[in-house]
């Protein structure tokens, strides 16, 4: 076998045997078999009957470098299409891999003002009589531990920047009726 012959034929091989890329996967234990939010998530003013407890959560592989998360939920059915900005934290410790229901965030974590004007977790809300609508749960991971985002950013900045910053996001969509 000439040489050239034998080093394709070892690189091929050797790409074969190598182990698939690791994905980045986040999933939540409040959702629903069938992926929609119980009413525990569900925001708890006007007239939306829920707890606004914000969703367990849970992230795995995250891509080498990762020194910091951030995570963003976005109602993209609300205001005609427009969106609808439920929840924006970053800072998130690079050691972080899970969130409980509710929990408090882990020291160092900032959250961002939402679409309903607070800076906290504010649960799907969507109009009385409309078809569910989806909610984007994004979990970026970042290569730097601290964003550095001017406070007087909106929500679609913020979540603009943390995409340009990625070295991957991490997505799951839930639904949500009433």
């Amino acid at each position: 076998m000439k040489p050239s012959i034998a080093l394709l034929a070892v690189s091929c091989c050797a790409a074969l045997w190598t182990p698939a890329a690791r994905a980045f996967t986040v999933s939540s234990s409040s959702l629903r078999a069938d992926g929609s939010f119980a009413a525990a998530q569900a925001y708890d003013l006007h007239g939306c009957g829920g707890a606004n407890v914000s969703p367990a959560l849970r992230w795995t592989q995250s891509p080498p470098g990762t020194r910091g998360f951030a995570l963003t939920l976005f109602d993209r059915d609300a205001r005609g299409g427009l969106g609808w900005w439920h929840w924006v934290v970053v800072d998130l410790p690079a050691g972080t891999r899970a969130l409980a229901a509710g929990a408090a965030l882990p020291a160092g974590a900032r959250v961002w003002r939402n679409s309903y004007g607070q800076d906290a977790y504010g649960g799907p809300c969507p109009p009385r009589g409309d078809r569910a609508h989806h909610y984007v749960l994004t979990v970026y991971a970042l290569p730097d531990a601290r964003m550095r985002l001017p406070r007087g950013d909106d929500a679609a900045q913020v979540a603009a920047a943390l995409q340009a910053a990625a070295l991957g996001t991490a997505q799951l969509v839930g639904t949500y009726a009433r």
